[in-house]
């Protein structure tokens, strides 16, 4: 089977890992597969070898729009795939463009998020929907979003869960000394985990401001955030103004989140929406304890293995942050049991990647 998929872009973000998580599994399993992303830069890349990445170079113009449409349509003839799987707003809608100027044998549209623009994308989303085959999104409150938004027809889009590598994202004793050593954060220091774009969907401010909280009352925690983006200064010149440079650290970008996950002691997110969650699921394979905000489809990933919060909220942020702080050592590894038993009772790559296999041959 020939699978092309197209993606927005590469950079660093949960749909973009999924992606391509799944060209790596198809790949792995002896299916040709390629990856399509509209712009640059290229951030992430697949671990196979075969994957082959197609860029096509999008400008943000009427002409480059035409541009990419036909050099999307040339991918699309020479490669002559069996399915094409787009993923997030712009692909999705791209993809269906596309479609009314070349052949598609079937057409999957995926968007990951429950808030995927204002009211204009939504109707282009109406408008177009005949055009896919198949669309979906990554949880079933996603799916309500869309239905309410009028995106989609009731009953036509389907909740598939993002998958989460169980052997990569797992408990590592080792990793955990290994990363904590390297960043001068001994076994005595707390440390809070945050991983994510520094972009307004994440809502770092509600972090820091719950952070400055658990801080004024603990010198021996410590707050890592990964991740960049638009809103970083905005957010360094927030930590200046707390004074709480010594106990947040910015570490980037970075190729192995899944070490770095075992090295802190609990994971939290602060975001104002999201689609999936993707990051509190991988913390919860590894076992760490989970404080997030109620947002989107976060609350059917965490269950009751973690702690919900309303959205910008910093003072029950906080809260919870502190509680899971206090909890004993034998409470967080039974939290943390149940948390990683949840993901791979339910969102297990292997199984996410077979429910996509039945519908790629369906």
């Amino acid at each position: 089977m020939k699978i092309l998929y197209i993606i927005t872009g590469l950079g660093v973000g949960g749909a973009e890992r999924q992606v391509l998580d799944l060209a790596d599994q198809f790949a792995g399993q002896g299916h040709t597969v390629k990856i399509c992303y509209l712009v640059e830069p290229v951030l992430l890349r697949p671990k196979h070898d075969s994957v082959e990445l197609l860029g096509v170079g999008l400008e943000k113009s009427a002409a480059g729009f035409v541009k990419g449409i036909v050099r999307l349509r040339a991918i699309i003839k020479a490669f002559a795939p069996d399915v094409v799987h787009a993923h997030m707003v712009h692909a999705n809608l791209f993809s269906r463009m596309v479609r009314l100027i070349c052949p598609i044998t079937k057409l999957i549209n995926t968007a990951h998020n429950t808030n995927e623009g204002g009211q204009a994308r939504m109707l282009a989303y109406r408008l177009t929907h005949r055009l896919a085959d198949v669309t979906t999104n990554v949880t079933q409150e996603a799916v309500r979003v869309f239905e309410q938004k009028k995106a989609c027809p009731i009953g036509t889009m389907r909740a598939i869960s993002n998958g989460i590598d169980t052997e990569v994202y797992k408990p590592d004793s080792q990793a955990r000394f290994v990363i904590r050593e390297e960043n001068g954060v001994s076994e005595d220091d707390r440390v809070i985990l945050a991983v994510g774009r520094l972009m307004p969907a994440k809502d770092y401010e509600n972090l820091v401001h719950a952070f400055n909280d658990v801080a004024r009352e603990s010198d021996n925690v410590r707050l890592w955030i990964i991740g960049d983006g638009i809103e970083k200064q905005k957010i360094l010149d927030l930590v200046d103004r707390l004074k709480l440079a010594d106990k947040i650290s910015f570490l980037g970008v970075r190729s192995d989140v899944a070490k770095i996950y075992n090295a802190a002691d609990i994971y939290v997110l602060s975001s104002a929406w999201e689609g999936f969650g993707l990051v509190v699921a991988e913390a919860m394979a590894t076992e760490k304890v989970v404080v997030a905000t109620d947002c989107g489809g976060v609350k059917e990933v965490v269950g009751d293995c973690g702690y919900l919060v309303p959205i910008k909220d910093p003072v029950a942020l906080g809260a919870a942050m502190k509680n899971a702080l206090l909890l004993s050592p034998d409470e967080k590894i039974k939290l943390g049991a149940a948390a990683r038993a949840r993901i791979i009772q339910n969102y297990s790559l292997t199984e996410i990647v077979n429910v996509w296999h039945e519908i790629y041959t369906s």
